[in-house]
């Protein structure tokens, strides 16, 4: 199973290589199921290896002229509060056992499974839908762009989720820049909130396998330079429908088995 898990891996960095998107939705379900990491760990090596695959992501747009710093920092700064809050407070204060009524039992780990599948449920409509629908602004609205940037902050907290497909409808929507620049932008935001989001579990004193955060890294690394490449033939936008339906399964899959097939 592990070696199925590492070759999974590197579909994390093709999905962030090719469509600017996808890594975080396929990180818990891999560390959790083929790797069979404790969810809540599972969070905190997720922080680390998407964070650490969209560092490499955001150079490559940086170079491209792809990222708006300004809109970066309005969406960031409140987003890293809200996920630093959360891991720091609000995770450790939820008790083991959530729920129980008539022979059903709802633990931590099944609440965040069953949350991490609702949000691929709702990344994956964003994914599946047109997206020539996506009305893009000319103005800047900074007070939502900071409000939004907040609520993805504590998606992330919980799940471990860089939010990609959550923040570029928001950069579009309410920012006014182009389609790649959200997608750029988006990656350096994805990989400045994770990689400190991690840090911050790194000194709330999380145990880490170093050795095993990094084999699977280095193979999600490899995979967004695969993805990079293939984005130069295929155009990614053609694949997003293909790859939210997938993402859509495998969301109503996770809340099945974590809340009715235990």
């Amino acid at each position: 199973m592990e070696y199925i898990g590492y070759f999974a891996s590197i579909l994390i960095g093709v999905a962030l290589g090719l469509i600017g998107g996808g890594g975080s939705i396929l990180t818990i379900p891999i560390l959790v199921y083929l790797f069979q990491v404790n969810p809540k760990l599972a969070t905190t090596y997720s922080l680390f290896v998407v964070g650490f695959t969209a560092s490499i992501g955001a150079v490559q747009h940086y170079r491209m002229g792809n990222i708006k710093l300004k809109s970066a920092v309005l969406f960031a700064i409140p987003s890293l509060i809200t996920l630093l809050l959360v891991r720091k407070i609000i995770l450790p204060l939820v008790p083991e056992t959530l729920f129980t009524f008539n022979g059903f039992l709802l633990t931590k780990d099944g609440f965040i499974m069953a949350l991490f599948a609702v949000l691929m449920i709702a990344a994956s409509y964003s994914m599946i839908k047109n997206s020539k629908e996506i009305f893009v602004t000319s103005d800047t609205n900074p007070l939502k762009v900071a409000l939004i940037g907040a609520l993805v902050g504590i998606a992330t907290g919980f799940l471990g989720a860089g939010g990609g497909f959550l923040i570029i409808p928001v950069l579009l929507f309410f920012t006014g820049i182009t389609m790649k620049q959200a997608v750029g932008t988006s990656i350096l935001i994805i990989s400045f909130n994770s990689l400190l989001g991690f840090l911050g579990d790194v000194v709330n004193g999380v145990t880490i396998d170093y050795e095993f955060l990094i084999l699977v890294t280095a193979f999600a690394t490899v995979g967004i330079f695969i993805g990079t490449l293939l984005s130069k033939k295929i155009d990614g936008n053609k694949l997003k429908p293909a790859f939210g339906w997938f993402v859509l399964v495998m969301g109503f899959y996770i809340i099945t088995k974590e809340l009715f097939l235990k």
